[in-house]
């Protein structure tokens, strides 16, 4: 999701995977650049410069960190990324963090809590927190008990959100899926692989509504996009969140 090719090219594959195991298709609908002018809320990765639209925006997510596993040690840690804590225009303010891993020792999230608290204390309005993981579809159920767990840990006043991909909807345990209600507020779907649209996003849509979740699309600035007429009328669609690259 973020500028790294490397990591770009992981996330292009997995949302690929994810897409095939809709079993739909479907023609892209005439679409048109994503212009971040239109849209009021961002993702602002690590190495991305700041925009001016994002003086105008009502809803950043923020990138402060990732929570990897050393290939040598074994060892989990929380590594801070992104800018300094300051004070930020944006009336809603989403801390996100990235998650290679789900095994996280109480150090991770005694330091990301205390991240979050100390954006707090600098006057910005944080609403929460959200969690960018690639979560397997046959093991969403683990992925399910790490946001239980994280839900229980996080202040009442604190939001969860989460990124995900097209493939919950029709693939995804019911089960799983269901247990998901009442512990994320949203669910964040990316309509994009790499730094490109994914080509025939159209047809994979309208399973989303079943998900039964709150949700938003996931755009990436400068790609193609055209609303499908029924996505206005669902009763889950929170709008769109706009995933800003250097230009």
């Amino acid at each position: 999701m973020g500028p790294d090719p490397a990591v770009l090219l992981v996330k292009s594959v997995r949302a690929w995977r994810w897409l095939a195991l809709f079993g739909l298709l479907g023609a892209l609908p005439a679409a048109a650049a994503v212009d971040a002018r239109h849209y009021d809320a961002f993702w602002l990765w690590a190495g991305v410069e700041g925009q001016p639209v994002l003086a105008e925006a009502r809803t950043l997510y923020l990138l402060q960190g990732q929570v990897s596993q050393s290939r040598r040690s074994g060892q989990v840690n929380f590594i801070a990324q992104g800018p300094a804590v300051s004070r930020l225009p944006q009336p809603e303010l989403w801390i996100v963090y990235r998650a290679h891993t789900l095994r996280w020792p109480d150090s991770v999230y005694r330091q990301l809590f205390a991240q979050v608290r100390r954006w707090r204390a600098a006057g910005n309005p944080v609403i929460g927190i959200q969690i960018d993981f690639d979560a397997r579809t046959r093991y969403l159920d683990e992925y399910v008990s790490f946001l239980r767990d994280l839900r229980q840990r996080l202040p009442a006043d604190y939001r969860l959100s989460i990124t995900g991909l097209l493939d919950w909807s029709s693939h995804a345990d019911a089960n799983a899926i269901a247990d998901l209600k009442g512990v994320v507020d949203e669910v964040v779907v990316q309509t994009y692989q790499g730094r490109h649209s994914i080509p025939d996003y159209g047809a994979y849509l309208p399973r989303l509504s079943r998900l039964g979740l709150p949700f938003k699309v996931g755009l990436i600035q400068d790609g193609h996009w055209q609303a499908p007429d029924f996505l206005s009328d669902s009763p889950w669609f929170r709008g769109y969140v706009v995933f800003l690259q250097n230009r």
